[in-house]
């Protein structure tokens, strides 16, 4: 009874108390709407979490977990690996629970730095997610059957993404992007937008620098409104993620950061 309580706790208070990577695919961005933020160059991130099943493709009919890698190699450019699992049914019998994973690759352009012309200008990126597709029956890489509206490219969207950051009582992120998806199912299409708040008090005393570590975020992803953040519990090297889909479905993640220079 007592785990049950502290697990309702956690996803309760997670998502409200917490630029984050987006969890469920594993790349920066917000929760589901993309974003044209970053990373440091030379930033490795790896980590995974708990995703409700209304925040996955209708390949799932269940919430599950999943892991990934990723990693910044020029300022401009970054590439993420993802896995999320799945239930594996044989002959039509009984699943075998979390018996087999998903994998897609996922890649983010930067086509213009914030500021670059005048102060005002955004930043903006480019980018893409599951976009290597084959047959329901078949892998993705180098299958050439099926098609990216109803194969195994469960997460495949592409997207462009603007994105502005000012100062007033914190650090503010402002955030707009196009969404595009032939998937069926988990369609993206559209216009979304986000915006993200990180307290910035100064340092001098343990409750601002605790208060410091908080992000909050709300996003319209094309499809519906969620709120989260995350919580960076030492300098930004382990970080916390929450989610409300839709404002009701939870789901909670950790990502470790670590800069290789």
């Amino acid at each position: 009874m007592m785990k049950r309580i502290l697990l309702t706790g956690l996803l309760v208070v997670l998502p409200l108390i917490f630029v984050s990577a987006q969890f469920t695919y594993g790349t920066t961005g917000l929760m589901h709407a993309p974003t044209a933020d970053m990373q440091q160059d030379k930033t490795f991130m790896f980590g995974g979490g708990y995703i409700n099943n209304d925040a996955l493709p209708n390949r799932w009919e269940y919430s599950t977990w999943n892991y990934y890698v990723n990693i910044t190699a020029f300022p401009w450019l970054e590439v993420a690996y993802t896995c999320t699992i799945f239930d594996e049914w044989i002959d039509r019998g009984a699943p075998i629970h979390m018996k087999n994973q998903d994998r897609f690759f996922s890649g983010r352009l930067r086509l213009w730095k914030e500021g670059w012309w005048k102060e005002w200008t955004p930043q903006i990126v480019v980018g893409a997610n599951d976009v290597l597709h084959g047959s329901d029956e078949g892998g993705k890489i180098g299958a050439v059957e099926g098609s990216s509206e109803n194969g195994n490219t469960f997460f495949q969207r592409y997207y462009v993404a603007a994105t502005k950051h000012l100062s007033l009582y914190g650090k503010w992120g402002l955030h707009v992007s196009y969404v595009y998806s032939k998937r069926i199912g988990h369609r993206y299409n559209g216009f979304a937008w986000g915006v993200d708040y990180t307290v910035d008090l100064p340092e001098v005393n343990t409750l601002n620098k605790l208060m410091n570590g908080i992000n909050l975020m709300l996003e319209y992803d094309s499809r519906g409104i969620n709120i989260g953040g995350k919580y960076s519990i030492w300098k930004d090297h382990i970080n916390l993620v929450g989610e409300l889909r839709e404002c009701r479905h939870p789901s909670i993640g950790v990502y470790f950061k670590v800069h290789l220079k």
